[in-house]
C-alpha cells in the first residue's frame, strides 16, 4: 500500500514538473522566431495583412518576383509572400533557415520574414529548372514607404474594374430586355 501512494507521488510531481516546465516558456507562433529562425524586422502597423513593394537583384535576370508581394504583420513583425515567376524553386534560405513553398501547385510561393526594410535583403533559392539543382543567390529589397493597404495594389483596382464591367453588362442586359418586351406588348 505504501508503495502505491508513493508511485501516485512520483507520478504526480514528474507531471506537475513537466507541467510546469511547459508553462514556463511562452509557446512561439507559427511565425515567431525559435530557435534558428531569422529575426523578422519590427514594422509599426496593426496586425493583418498589406501589400509592399518589393524588388528583385541577382541571379540570372530570368526570373522575377510578384510585386507588390503581401506583407503580414504579426505581433509587430513582418513577414512577406514571395510569389516567383517560376514553378521550378523548391526552397528558400533566409539567413540559413529553410522554407518551403506553401503550394504544390503554381508558381513557387513562401512565406518569408523580411529581416530588413529599404536595403538589400540576401536570400537563396534553389531552382529545379536546369539539368540539376541550383542554390541562386538573390537581393530583396522591400520598400517601406510602399506600404499600402491590400485594396490598393494595381491587382485589386483591376478586380474592382472587372466587377464594374460586369455590373454594367447585367445593367444594359436588363434594360434590354424590358424595352423588348415594351416593344412586343
Amino acid at each position: 500500500m505504501k508503495k502505491r501512494k508513493l508511485l501516485r507521488m512520483f507520478k504526480v510531481s514528474v507531471f506537475v514538473s513537466l507541467l510546469g516546465g511547459c508553462l514556463a516558456f511562452p509557446i512561439l507562433p507559427a511565425y515567431g522566431a525559435g530557435a534558428g529562425e531569422p529575426e523578422a524586422a519590427l514594422i509599426d502597423m496593426e496586425d493583418g495583412e498589406y501589400a509592399i513593394e518589393v524588388e528583385l537583384t541577382g541571379g540570372t535576370g530570368r526570373t522575377v518576383v510578384s510585386s507588390p508581394a503581401v506583407l503580414t504583420v504579426l505581433d509587430g513583425h513582418a513577414y512577406a509572400r514571395i510569389e516567383w515567376s517560376s514553378t521550378h524553386y523548391d526552397y528558400m534560405l533566409v539567413e540559413g533557415k529553410k522554407y518551403l513553398p506553401l503550394y504544390e501547385e503554381g508558381y513557387s510561393t513562401f512565406e518569408i520574414p523580411i529581416t530588413v526594410f529599404n536595403e538589400p535583403m540576401e536570400v537563396i533559392a534553389d531552382t529545379t529548372a536546369m539539368s540539376t539543382p541550383h542554390e541562386i543567390t538573390y537581393q530583396l529589397t522591400f520598400d517601406l514607404d510602399g506600404v499600402m493597404s491590400k485594396n490598393q495594389t494595381p491587382q485589386a483596382a483591376a478586380q474592382r474594374v472587372v466587377y464594374m464591367v460586369i455590373v454594367i453588362i447585367l445593367i444594359c442586359a436588363v434594360v434590354s430586355y424590358i424595352n423588348k418586351k415594351r416593344r412586343m406588348g
